[in-house]
């Protein structure tokens, strides 16, 4: 993993610390978060994020500047509700506790709990 990487897993280790069944993986050539074996945010290797989003909220979500839908490959979109956001916007004092909350509603409302 690369520093930039590196860092920002670690700022979301800090979010996430008191989620009881939380473990990382790698996987989409970066380290991916798993919450409730299911996952919720993965660092890519050109530190950008891949979220995973609650498809009814989509359109609100990519209306943000630092969102666009998730490419597989070479341009062929992920299946809706991938989101990946630019690495400008996790810095210090961004946008990485939005981004990861609404990939934890997600993962909340798949667990059958309240998004």
């Amino acid at each position: 993993m690369t520093t930039e990487q590196t860092a920002i897993v670690h700022r979301i280790r800090t979010l996430l610390a008191d989620e009881p069944e939380l473990r990382e993986v790698s996987m989409f050539g970066g380290r991916s978060i798993m919450v409730n074996g299911k996952m919720v945010v993965s660092v890519l290797k050109g530190g950008n994020l891949l979220v995973r989003v609650n498809t009814n909220q989509l359109e609100e979500y990519l209306e943000r500047p630092e969102a666009t839908h998730a490419l597989m490959g070479s341009g062929r979109e992920m299946a809706p509700g991938w989101i990946e956001v630019t690495a400008d916007a996790l810095g210090e004092g961004g946008q990485l506790s939005y981004w990861v909350g609404a990939a934890m509603d997600y993962n909340r409302f798949m667990a059958g709990g309240k998004p």
